[in-house]
């Protein structure tokens, strides 16, 4: 007797598999997030007025900052938006006088948080918005004792990112499975992680 109801396409998402398939992932990593992610981000946290975002993919999170009234640097390592283009991880990049909000790709999640904590001031702030399960890991452990996020915002409900910037796909094939949380560090900051859920 089955104690579990589904169909194919369920069994893709729970696996993570429906839009991050290896035959279909994408050269740079370019998986579009929700502008609603950054819409709930800024209800829960305030930032400097200058922010960095780093994969700035088609400004779907850049967007949001702008209209909030924030100055956003927009950089990618590929040009899709007018952006500026550069590697984030370049060893030349050594100091930045702002926030940085982003959607890394996740190959390089931790790199990136790394080198963004290493170029911002004391009491500024990163935020990242990263699967789950990137709370596990005995690399990533390290991190998060040696700096801890000082806060986790868990999406209650499924925000997508979609492959190549395509929201149309998602709303064919129902979205992903996949769970979101925006990660949000404060450099210098020792204390617990505090865990929120937000929308």
């Amino acid at each position: 007797m089955k104690d579990w109801t589904g169909n194919t396409n369920s069994v893709f998402k729970t696996l993570a598999s429906s839009h991050h398939t290896d035959h279909e992932r994408q050269p740079y990593d370019y998986y579009a997030t929700d502008p609603r992610a950054a819409q709930l981000l800024l209800q829960v946290e305030q930032f400097h007025l200058d922010i960095w975002e780093p994969a700035c993919g088609e400004l779907h999170l850049a967007g949001v900052f702008k209209d909030a009234g924030y100055n956003v640097r927009c950089s990618d390592i590929v040009n899709r938006a007018d952006n500026e283009v550069l590697d984030f991880l370049d060893i030349t990049n050594t100091h930045w006088q702002g926030d940085i909000i982003t959607n890394p790709p996740y190959k390089y999640a931790r790199e990136f948080v790394e080198k963004a904590l290493s170029i911002i001031p004391d009491g500024y702030k990163v935020a990242m918005f990263l699967k789950l399960q990137f709370m596990e890991g005995k690399g990533r452990k390290h991190l998060f004792t040696t700096h801890p996020p000082k806060c986790i915002y868990v999406s209650s409900s499924r925000l997508n990112c979609a492959i190549n910037g395509n929201f149309d796909s998602l709303r064919t094939t129902g979205g992903s499975a996949v769970a979101y949380a925006w990660y949000v560090w404060e450099k210098g900051y020792k204390g617990n992680t505090i865990v929120k859920w937000i929308n």
